[in-house]
């Protein structure tokens, strides 16, 4: 019963799209060229939840249609603490890295394109990115959705630790004796 309850919420929620990238790609048969796209779509609700999406069809609004529903499907939950990430992370996908770094009140998001959309959509409003190696665009989007994985919650850690989450930023004051 409860989840029934959550996945009509899920789908209440607002979620905005962006597609990153529609590509036309060609399969080469006996009897010709067989043409079809496919699109990149990141999406997000702009406050901790982001998904990233690629839909193949021999139509663009299909492929886009199609990566909308996977990117929904495979939505991340992202820690945002004060309007950034609460530790800096690599994300790597094949080839390509990206660099993610917490930023002060007020810098904005520093990325470039692909970054960028996954970035401002997962709801971060302030950040300091790179990208390393590869500028591949589903590469960068699939490398920053890792990253983006790999963030812990600072209360989480200060529970696995069993310290407070003042600690976890500060340090444990080593005991004298």
């Amino acid at each position: 019963m409860a989840e029934i309850v959550q996945q009509i919420r899920e789908e209440n929620e607002s979620y905005e799209e962006k597609v990153i990238e529609i590509r036309r790609t060609t399969k080469v048969t006996k009897g010709g060229k067989n043409l079809s796209f496919r699109a990149v779509v990141i999406v997000g609700n702009r406050s901790g939840k982001v998904g990233l999406g690629i839909g193949k069809a021999r139509e663009v609004p299909e492929a886009i249609r199609k990566a909308i529903v996977e990117a929904k499907k495979n939505m991340i939950k992202v820690p945002i603490m004060n309007g950034t990430i609460p530790h800096e992370v690599i994300g790597r996908q094949d080839a390509s890295k990206v660099l993610l770094k917490p930023a002060a009140p007020g810098t904005g998001i520093i990325a470039g394109g692909t970054v960028r959309a996954v970035v401002e959509l997962a709801g971060i409003q302030n950040i300091l990115t790179k990208a390393l190696g590869s500028t591949n665009a589903l590469n960068l989007a699939r490398a920053t959705i890792n990253g983006l994985k790999d963030l812990m919650d600072p209360k989480k850690v200060a529970e696995l630790r069993d310290i407070s989450v003042e600690e976890v930023y500060k340090g444990v004051k080593k005991k004298e004796g």
